[in-house]
């Protein structure tokens, strides 16, 4: 029923559908894309599929599957998804360079990036990584590692770091990257205690780039924020939902895992889903900013990216994001 437009006219993709709610109201039929494969990084869209949460707010959605070949910006551009997620300094990235899209909740509200090091390396403070290899994946995660380096005057050696931490486990670097909710678990699960390693969380080191947002393009929002607000509303009661209730969410989620045939198990998942909670959720937020980009978190974003090279054409916050002013009780 949803048909390819062109970016100008993307927001006629948002029809009226055929299908009813369970309040006998039509639906309208919606697509989604997270940035990745299926994991409890995104347990909130799951849930609030899986539980009625968006069939409630009216709306009939299909989750598509995101990742490496299937990236969720290109899937936005070439109208293929109306929502999608993104870290924020990719879409800070990709809006500086004429793709029109704009956030309209910021679900991650701190960056979940980190260097590990082992101890015995006698690595204990920013400054004992001066003159050592680290390794960096590429793109994106290469900015906020770059900031770290530049304010506490490091020289290292940079290593491209690949998708398995092999290279560090094996001594081959002395400082590796990883997302806290994903390959530090791995690491552990290695055989290290955390009481063998040191650990440098960039968001702990004022260098904190928000992560996972959701996105849909200018015309989208345009032409429709009513069902755009009606998604995030959904995917929020999702997130909280999940939140209070792990274990029927992991349940959700290892279907989705397993149908994907994600090389993964429960265990995993489960410190995901909890570090996603201290990720969305971090202490002291306010409960009514659950949702939404800040303008001072996401002006440093773009200073560093600017200051970096990223990005030559900074987009205004004003421009940037779009506030659904939402509140959703657990």
């Amino acid at each position: 029923m949803r048909r390819k437009v062109g970016i100008a006219a993307l927001g006629a993709v948002l029809l009226w559908s055929s299908h009813i709610s369970a309040q006998g109201l039509p639906l309208r039929n919606v697509t989604f894309i997270p940035q990745w494969i299926p994991q409890a990084q995104f347990a909130g869209y799951f849930v609030a599929l899986d539980k009625g949460f968006y069939e409630k707010q009216g709306l009939n959605i299909k989750i598509l599957r995101g990742g490496p070949d299937h990236p969720s910006s290109r899937a936005l551009e070439q109208g293929d998804a109306d929502f999608a997620t993104m870290f924020l300094s990719t879409a800070i990235q990709k809006r500086s360079r004429g793709l029109k899209v704009v956030n309209i909740a910021q679900i991650v509200q701190k960056s979940a990036l980190m260097l590990v090091a082992r101890k015995s390396s006698g690595i204990q403070s920013p400054e004992d990584i001066n003159g050592k290899k680290v390794s960096v994946w590429s793109g994106d995660f290469q900015l906020q590692p770059a900031a770290f380096f530049r304010k506490y005057n490091l020289d290292v050696t940079v290593i491209p770091q690949s998708s398995t931490l092999n290279l560090f486990l094996r001594g081959g670097v002395d400082v590796a990257s990883a997302m806290w909710y994903n390959e530090y678990h791995t690491i552990l699960s290695s055989g290290l205690d955390p009481e063998d390693l040191t650990t440098f969380l960039l968001a702990d080191f004022g260098i904190n780039f928000p992560e996972d947002g959701i996105y849909c393009m200018e015309a989208t929002w345009e032409s429709d924020p009513e069902t755009c607000c009606r998604f995030v509303r959904a995917s929020i009661e999702g997130w909280l939902y999940a939140f209070t209730h792990p274990g029927e969410s992991m349940d959700i989620v290892m279907r989705y895992v397993k149908e994907a045939m994600t090389p993964t198990n429960r265990m995993h998942q489960k410190w995901m889903l909890e570090r996603m909670k201290d990720l969305i959720l971090p202490p002291g937020l306010n409960p009514d900013s659950v949702g939404r980009l800040r303008p001072e978190d996401y002006e440093p974003v773009v200073q560093e990216m600017s200051r970096h090279g990223a990005i030559q054409d900074p987009p205004d916050y004003a421009e940037f994001a779009r506030d659904c002013a939402i509140h959703v009780q657990p």
